[in-house]
């Protein structure tokens, strides 16, 4: 399978879960989820989108339905707009403050990477000049330090980019207003002392008297500017459709474009760029004045919080601030304290890769582990470790506290934008104590990584339905502890919810709670301990010592394939344990004969447990944890 088809794969199996392109209001994606606003959240069916193979997790929070991807989450938008949803419209249809969380998102996430890139070049540079303070002279640097630097000073224009996308506006329009924006501090047109020409910015600030149409203009910076351009391209928006609604469609073409840029590059420079960088100013100033009155508690509480900010989605409200602190004083404190808690819970996953039992569990947390370090994307660390186990999710918070706190002590800060971790640490080299953000990230990452691999966790079932050091064997070859017992997986392939089975009797739930499984090999497995009580070449009843009852069906319909195909190894009356061979299926003669091979698992007596609760995703190993049987 090609990676192309492999997204495509997933966009579809997503898209069938929410219920359809039809019941997609809008969709966009921040670094590692797709955010859908749905028509009919009803509709959606979380189990099966979280059983897709290549799906973390889903979580459902302020009004979005939000799919847990990773990484790869951008190959997988652009499959699933290709599939005919629209990537570009609407928003959040929660509260405030998610239309806000929403609108960050679509705008700053398309060139994150890119910042986040830049800002690790700055890191680096500066790291070369405390080695080398000659370097900082030389024109080789000077041409790094534009590379790295110049998004940050010409921010707008990209901002005024992906601000068009949202607010539907012309992009290119908009780019023009932004560069008219930073072309007021880069390009010299008004004439200076001595009959040098000067900026617009530079006019203002030696004395001159700016105008526009005999209205004073207060001239702002901006450069690295964040909400003025934002405010300006949402302007541009109504104003274009206001002119489009008026003018012929001889003029349209050139006469929208034209009045506009008539229209708002004055009144961004009369109203919209003064009030916004006034606004923008003593909202950074705010957050440093609270910040200074006691560094290390609003470290400490950020530290703590920030990971439980990153599972509601909720840290993209605090992207303009720290852009705004970094326009407005060249640093921002937020950042500084925030390597602790990114560093915690990936100690905390790494320790979890050292101490589990559970192959599928290693899996997941070693590249996860290795993602919060160096990246600083701890979403699959979350969700496929962590909060999955809980308690390590805590210790890494109680780390993440710690050691906020404690660089938030030294004044440590990032002066420029980048995802902490532990290569972009050095981006707090010059702001505040690096040596104390060096010691809070150490103290924050043992806390965590210590408490995980000492006091432990809860492992999930391993191989063959045991749980590694967690509970001990029970007679009928399930888990047991406090009531709970686990099934095995009966067959190795992809898990799908029993609502989707295309059989009416099995999707209704009629004969009993479960899960089923697309087959990939033809091997089936005993998912417990018990008696058969019923053999049948396709189907396969099992009976507890502790009186729970399960079916395992091959195929759909198979029945009227009388044997052919099937090669059960075991009969009825016979004693199985959990992981013992019940039959081999030459699944090439089911689906050459037109049958579906899909395997399904169905508690059908819980023997007095009170719920089925699934235990696998995605793909599964046979006689791997599938199902908990609860109370």
């Amino acid at each position: 399978m090609t990676t192309t088809s492999k997204y495509a794969l997933i966009a579809e199996e997503v898209l069938r879960g929410v219920g359809g392109k039809d019941n997609v209001r809008s969709l966009s994606h921040c670094a590692t989820r797709l955010r859908f606003v749905l028509v009919d959240p009803s509709r959606a069916d979380k189990a099966t989108v979280e059983s897709t193979s290549g799906v973390i997790t889903v979580v459902e929070a302020g009004g979005q339905f939000q799919v847990v991807i990773g990484n790869t989450v951008g190959h997988v938008y652009e499959a699933v707009v290709v599939q005919g949803v629209d990537g570009e419209g609407g928003g959040s249809s929660g509260g405030p403050l998610s239309r806000v969380i929403d609108l960050v998102t679509s705008i700053f996430l398309p060139f994150l990477w890119t910042l986040a890139a830049a800002g690790l070049l700055k890191a680096l540079l500066a790291v070369a000049v405390k080695i080398s303070p000659g370097f900082g002279t030389t024109s080789t640097y000077a041409i790094w330090f534009a590379a790295a630097d110049a998004v940050f000073q010409f921010l707008p224009i990209l901002l005024a980019v992906t601000a068009a996308k949202r607010f539907k506006a012309n992009q290119f329009t908009a780019i023009v207003i932004a560069c008219a924006l930073v072309y007021s501090a880069t390009v010299a047109v008004m004439p200076g002392a001595h009959g040098a020409s000067v900026t617009l910015q530079a006019f203002a600030q030696g004395g001159g008297k700016l105008t526009f149409l005999g209205i004073p203009v207060v001239m702002a910076n901006y450069l690295s500017a964040v909400v003025p351009a934002i405010l300006a391209v949402y302007f541009q928006s109504h104003v274009e459709r206001v002119v489009e609604r008026v003018l012929p469609a001889t003029v349209r073409n050139f006469g929208t474009p034209l009045i506009t840029l008539a229209l708002v590059v004055p009144v961004s420079f009369l109203a919209i760029g003064p009030v916004s960088t006034w606004a923008g100013d003593s909202l950074a100033s705010g957050v440093g004045d609270l910040w200074g009155l006691s560094p290390w508690a609003a470290g400490t509480v950020l530290g703590g919080l920030w990971q439980v900010f990153v599972v509601f989605g909720l840290h993209w409200a605090f992207i303009p601030i720290a852009f705004q602190q970094l326009a407005t004083t060249g640093h921002t404190d937020l950042a500084g304290a925030l390597f602790a808690p990114v560093l915690a819970q990936a100690a905390a996953t790494f320790a979890v890769f050292l101490r589990t039992r559970e192959r599928d569990l290693k899996v997941v947390a070693g590249p996860a582990a290795l993602s919060g370090f160096l990246a600083g994307v701890t979403e699959p660390a979350i969700y496929g470790v962590t909060l999955r186990l809980k308690r390590p999710f805590v210790f890494a918070c109680v780390g993440g506290a710690v050691g906020g706190g404690i660089a938030a002590a030294g004044g440590s800060a990032a002066t420029s934008f980048v995802l902490p971790g532990a290569i972009t640490l050095t981006s707090t080299l010059n702001a505040g104590s690096f040596a104390l953000q060096l010691i809070g990230c150490a103290v924050g990452t043992v806390i965590a990584f210590a408490l995980t691999l000492l006091i432990g966790f809860k492992d999930l079932p391993a191989a063959g339905g045991t749980a590694a050091g967690t509970a001990d064997e029970a007679s009928d070859g399930t888990v047991s502890d406090a009531g709970t017992a686990t099934l095995a997986a009966p067959v190795a392939g992809k898990v799908v919810a029993l609502a989707d089975v295309p059989d009416q009797v099995f999707a209704s739930g009629a004969m009993g709670s479960g899960l089923a499984v697309i087959p990939s090999e033809g091997k089936v497995y005993a998912p417990l301990s018990g008696t058969l009580v019923s053999v049948m070449p396709h189907a396969f009843g099992i009976r507890s010592d502790s009186g729970v009852e399960v079916l395992v069906h091959i195929g759909l319909n198979t029945v009227e394939l009388r044997g052919r195909g099937f090669a059960p190894v075991v009969t009825q009356g016979q004693r199985v344990h959990a992981g013992d061979l019940l039959t081999e299926v030459d699944l090439q003669v089911l689906t050459d004969a037109g049958y579906d091979p899909i395997t399904v698992l169905i508690v059908t007596d819980q023997g007095g447990h009170t719920a089925v609760v699934r235990a696998a995703a995605g793909d599964v190993q046979a006689r791997n944890a599938a199902l908990d049987l609860v109370g």
